[in-house]
C-alpha cells in the first residue's frame, strides 16, 4: 500500500476547505420589555447573526457575545450615522420602568416607522421585519392580512427584499375612571373583552420571538404579512412549522 509524499500532502492541505457561510449583520430597534427581550435573548443566542446591533440612547455594559449597543444622538433617524447591515427588526414594546438595560435602549414610537426603516434601508438592510402590536379584537378584518396605512405602504415601496410583519395581539391598556359613566363604560368594555375570539388573544412572548426568528431565516422574497390568527396558531403544540409552511412556502409558489 503506497503512502502519499510529503509534496502530495502540502499540497492538500493548501487545497482550500468548504466555504463558510458568511453570517449577516443585524439592527434592532424596539428591544424592550418581554417580547424585546425574549427576540433579542434568539437572535443573538442563535448565532446566526456575525453582529446584532441594538439601537440606545445611552451606553450600558452588557454582557451578551455577538451584541453591542449603539447609542444614537436625538430621536431623528435621518441624523444617525449609517451602519452596515443585512437585516432589520423593528419593535414596538416599550421598556420595563424596574429594566436598568431596557432603559437604556432607543424604542420607536409608531409614528417613526417609516423613518426608521428608510434608516435602516439606507445602512444596506435587505431583510426587514417589524412586529406590530395591536390592542386584541381591535383590528379590522380587511387590513389583518395586508398593509394597513400609508405608513406601511411607504415602508413596503423602500425596496427591501423582504418585508416581514407580524401583527401581535396584546392586553389594552388599563386606563384609571374617574367619574360614574366612565366607570360604566369601562365595566362594559370589559366585559366584551371576553367576547374576543380566542384565535385574537395575546400569546405569550416567547411564541413571537420564535414565530420572528423562524421567519427571518425562512422567508422568501416578497412581502409576508402574520395575521393574529396565524400568529395565535403558530403559538399552539406543534404549530409553528405548520404555519411557516401555509404562510412562507405557499407564497413562494411551491
Amino acid at each position: 500500500m503506497s503512502s502519499a509524499s510529503p509534496l502530495d500532502a502540502l499540497r492538500a492541505a493548501q487545497r482550500p476547505g468548504p466555504a463558510t457561510p458568511v453570517r449577516p449583520h443585524m439592527l434592532v430597534a424596539g428591544a424592550t420589555g418581554p417580547l424585546g427581550n425574549e427576540v433579542l435573548n434568539r437572535v443573538v443566542g442563535g448565532q446566526k447573526y456575525a453582529l446584532v446591533q441594538v439601537l440606545a440612547r445611552e451606553r450600558y455594559t452588557e454582557g451578551l457575545r455577538g451584541m453591542q449597543l449603539l447609542p444614537q444622538a436625538g430621536d431623528d433617524p435621518a441624523q444617525w450615522p449609517l451602519q452596515i447591515a443585512e437585516v432589520g427588526l423593528i419593535m414596538f414594546e416599550p421598556p420595563r420602568p424596574f429594566y436598568q438595560r431596557e432603559r437604556a435602549l432607543w424604542t420607536p414610537q409608531p409614528e417613526q416607522l417609516k423613518a426608521v426603516a428608510q434608516w435602516m434601508r439606507s445602512c444596506g438592510v435587505k431583510t426587514l421585519a417589524v412586529v406590530l402590536p395591536h390592542d386584541m379584537g381591535s383590528l379590522p378584518q380587511s387590513i389583518r392580512q395586508g398593509l394597513a396605512n400609508v405608513d406601511e405602504q411607504r415602508v413596503a415601496a423602500l425596496g427591501f427584499e423582504r418585508l416581514i410583519l407580524v401583527r401581535s395581539a396584546r392586553e389594552p391598556a388599563k386606563r384609571r375612571l374617574g367619574n360614574f359613566l366612565q366607570r360604566t363604560a369601562g365595566m362594559l368594555l370589559s366585559a366584551l373583552s371576553y367576547m374576543v375570539a380566542q384565535s385574537d388573544r395575546p400569546v405569550r412572548a416567547m411564541h413571537v420571538a420564535r414565530l420572528v426568528e423562524a421567519a427571518l431565516l425562512q422567508a422568501p422574497e416578497g412581502i409576508h404579512v402574520a395575521s393574529p390568527e396565524r400568529v395565535w396558531r403558530a403559538a399552539q403544540k406543534d404549530g409553528l412549522h405548520a404555519e411557516l409552511q401555509d404562510w412562507l412556502k405557499a407564497r413562494h409558489g411551491s
